[in-house]
């Protein structure tokens, strides 16, 4: 089980919402690219900033905001008309893009070793391809547990918060990269094996 379990409810918090931006014109491509723009932009700031740990109190309300833009962006596509090509493209393409950005600030952060959290990310990229490969065998987009995208803007959500809020990360929170390390691993052997199970 994973955040993205309980994304029909959130949706349907955000069905009038949605509707209003259809009625104005707002394009799901407007969306997608929106969410990537700001993502890489904070992810500069708190880059060239990161000493200022307050800064890192940005985190978890744009990680909200953004998992709002990724359901906002899907429900445009799928329920009013607006699935393109184009748009399946930037859907994943944005998605890595935003998550890079966004946890790379976090390798020059003390207690994470910078190779724990490249490791990390290059797991979470992984873990997407692994998930759209999926289409390419027959299969559905794979969202398979334990750790997905919604799951990882959690995790690194509350960190910024704790960071910005204390100025200082416990030394024991060494491990946490290590552990998301391995759970990502679980996640893409998860996601292949489904898809594999599916088309069988």
């Amino acid at each position: 089980m994973t955040l993205y379990d309980i994304k029909p409810q959130f949706q349907s918090f955000l069905r009038p919402l949605v509707r209003s931006l259809a009625d104005k014109g707002i394009t799901a491509n407007q969306v997608t690219l929106s969410a990537a723009i700001g993502s890489v932009a904070i992810g500069i700031l708190l880059f060239l900033f990161q000493k200022q740990h307050t800064l890192f109190l940005i985190l978890p309300f744009w990680m909200f905001i953004r998992m709002a833009l990724n359901a906002i962006d899907g429900m445009l596509a799928n329920e009013f008309g607006q699935k393109s090509k184009l748009g399946a493209y930037l859907n994943e393409i944005c998605d890595v893009i935003s998550d890079t950005a966004l946890f790379i600030p976090f390798a020059f952060i003390d207690p994470f070793p910078l190779f724990a959290v490249l490791l990390v990310i290059f797991l979470a990229l992984l873990s997407e391809f692994s998930g759209v490969l999926g289409t390419a065998i027959g299969a559905t987009r794979r969202y398979d547990g334990p750790i997905g995208k919604s799951d990882r803007a959690l995790i690194f959500g509350a960190i910024g918060l704790w960071l910005g809020v204390t100025g200082s990360l416990p030394g024991w929170l060494f491990w946490l990269m290590p552990i998301l390390a391995l759970l990502l691993s679980i996640t893409i052997f998860n996601r292949i094996k489904q898809a594999l199970v599916e088309v069988k």
